[in-house]
């Protein structure tokens, strides 16, 4: 059996993943982590009603990351990077589903060598099944038409846009990379005639949307839809603890969802 670590153990995400692992009998939870302050922190995942385990809820990741095989990780950018060099230290493999990182944080998590890691800003499969698709899509006709991007989420979302729309918006560019695209993140007042290179993204916010990410190329008299709507996390779960069984026992490098799943080249 994989051995889990998760942090962010009482967060949406937190909470599906130790349900689902506790179901699936293919994985122990020997950590369940939350932020240092949580009014939770000793208690147990039984007497919190999340899982039927004595495990009590830490504060620190350091204190089972000994115990644990793998790090699922779905908190906010500068846990997840604490986590990062925790796992990186004791040469535990993670995977990490958080979004929101800055350009710098991301280059800084790819820099690295001795670390064995599923990065993805989505860990649903049929949503990397669409980053496959748009790349496809893009490569034959991005240059004859307009790309736009939308994507949904629940009001407490905080970082926009989202870390898939920022990957879509990416898989078209890397599909045809002739073009100097240049990314427009929302429209307001007067503005000029759209030009051929923009890439149109727009976020929006309201009631409880999972996700809903939409690719649209428009043609002359005609338009392509590539959409994909979760209506429950349990995909996002199912994803990372497939990327848990896939990375425990892979060799040391940092790797996406699409290596998971075959659909990188190198895979």
């Amino acid at each position: 059996m994989i051995k889990l670590a998760i942090t962010g153990a009482l967060g949406r995400m937190g909470r599906v993943v130790l349900f689902l692992a506790g179901k699936m009998g293919e994985f122990e939870i020997v950590g369940a982590i939350e932020r240092k302050g949580h009014p939770e922190i000793g208690r147990t995942l039984k007497s919190l009603g999340v899982l039927d385990l004595d495990l009590p809820l830490r504060d620190n990741l350091e204190i089972v990351i000994e115990d644990c095989d793998v790090v699922i990780d779905f908190t906010e950018p500068l846990s997840a990077l604490r986590h990062f060099e925790i796992a990186k230290a004791k040469k535990k493999a993670i995977v990490i589903g958080t979004t929101g990182f800055s350009d710098s944080q991301m280059e800084s998590i790819l820099k690295e060598k001795d670390v064995r890691a599923v990065i993805s800003p989505n860990m649903s499969i049929g949503v990397n099944l669409m980053f496959n698709l748009v790349k496809k899509v893009s490569a034959v006709l991005g240059k004859d038409y307009d790309v736009e991007i939308i994507e949904i989420h629940h009001r407490m979302k905080k970082d926009a846009p989202s870390g898939t729309a920022l990957k879509l918006r990416d898989m078209v560019i890397s599909g045809n990379s002739e073009i100097k695209w240049r990314p427009l993140y929302g429209r307001y007042g007067i503005v000029k005639e759209r030009e051929k290179e923009e890439i149109g993204i727009m976020s929006v916010r309201g009631g409880d949307v999972v996700g809903e990410h939409t690719v649209i190329f428009f043609g002359q008299g005609e338009r392509l839809e590539i959409t994909h709507r979760a209506t429950s996390r349990e995909n996002f779960a199912r994803g990372a603890l497939l990327a848990a069984k896939w990375i425990a026992h892979k060799e040391e490098g940092i790797y996406s969802m699409e290596d998971v799943l075959g659909l990188s080249p190198s895979a």
